[in-house]
């Protein structure tokens, strides 16, 4: 049987840093962005990233795209 995916959802996910911990540790902060069009491609994604990031007053350590899948048999 064979199985295909559908894409369903797509995230972008920015990874900023906020600074460090008592104990020297890096500390994150996630903005997720939902509802992203699932046929963006990398390149638009980045500059998008990059446009926001210039709004921001932390730093970006991170670009993410996350994206959802309802996977299925072709019923054989």
């Amino acid at each position: 049987m064979a199985a295909y995916q559908d894409i369903q959802d797509t995230q972008l996910r920015l990874v900023f840093e906020t600074g460090v911990d008592e104990k020297g540790k890096v500390i994150y902060k996630n903005k997720n962005y939902n509802n992203i069009n699932p046929s963006a491609t990398a390149d638009q994604l980045y500059s998008v990233a990059v446009a926001i990031e210039k709004l921001q007053s932390l730093q970006l350590f991170n670009i993410e795209r996350n994206d959802s899948y309802m996977l299925a048999g072709d019923g054989e």
